[in-house]
C-alpha cells in the first residue's frame, strides 16, 4: 500500500494518481498553472467545486511534526491551535524536512503527502469544516494541479494510510 521506505522511491504525482486508481480512491485531478499561495489560486479554484485547502507543515519545540489541513479561508492562530493539538510553540518545518516527510516542496504541501510518511512521523490535524465537506481539494504532491475527492474517497485514502486525523474546529478556537 505504501512504499517501502528503504527500497522504493517516494510517491510523486503520477504514482499517487495511479495508486489512488488502483486502490479505489475516486478522484478528479485538474491541471493548472503553479500556485504558491492560497490567494494566487482563488480564480482557478472558483471553477472547481468543493472545499479548497491550505496546508501547514509544522514542527514543535519537542521536534514533533504536524500537518494542518484547513479550508482556505480559515484563520489559524498557531498558539491556540498548539494548545488544542496537545503541543506548544509551533513553527514552520523547513524545506528539507518537508521533502523528506511528505515528498513535497513549499507551495505543494498537501494531506495527500501523508502517503510518503510511511513511518507516521507527522501528526495530521484536520479542520472540522473539511471533515464535513462533501468534496475536498488538495494538490496531488505538486502545485500545478488540484485533486478533488468526495468525502468517502478522502476517508478511504485516510484509512488506507492508517491515519485518523485530529479534527479541530478552528473557527471555534478563534472565538476562544
Amino acid at each position: 500500500m505504501t512504499p517501502d521506505s528503504l527500497h522504493e522511491p517516494a510517491f510523486d504525482r503520477d504514482r499517487l494518481i495511479a495508486w489512488m486508481a488502483e486502490n479505489g480512491v475516486d478522484h478528479v485531478t485538474h491541471d493548472h498553472p503553479a500556485v504558491f499561495r492560497v490567494e494566487e489560486g482563488l480564480e482557478l479554484k472558483a471553477d472547481l467545486p468543493g472545499a479548497h485547502t491550505k496546508n501547514l507543515f509544522l514542527k514543535d519545540h519537542k521536534g514533533r511534526l504536524w500537518l494542518i489541513s484547513a479550508r482556505q479561508d480559515t484563520v489559524i492562530d498557531l498558539k491556540q491551535a498548539a494548545g488544542a493539538m496537545g503541543s506548544s510553540r509551533l513553527s514552520f518545518g523547513n524545506e528539507r524536512l518537508m521533502e523528506e516527510m511528505l515528498g513535497v516542496r513549499p507551495g505543494s504541501v498537501t494531506a495527500l503527502g501523508l502517503i510518503n510518511d510511511v513511518d507516521h512521523r507527522v501528526t495530521f490535524v484536520l479542520d472540522q469544516r473539511l471533515w464535513e465537506a462533501d468534496v475536498v481539494n488538495f494538490h496531488p504532491l505538486t502545485n500545478t494541479a488540484t485533486t478533488a475527492l468526495d468525502q468517502a474517497a478522502f476517508r478511504r485514502f485516510m484509512a488506507l494510510m492508517d491515519r485518523q486525523p485530529i479534527v479541530l474546529d478552528f473557527e471555534a478556537l478563534g472565538d476562544g
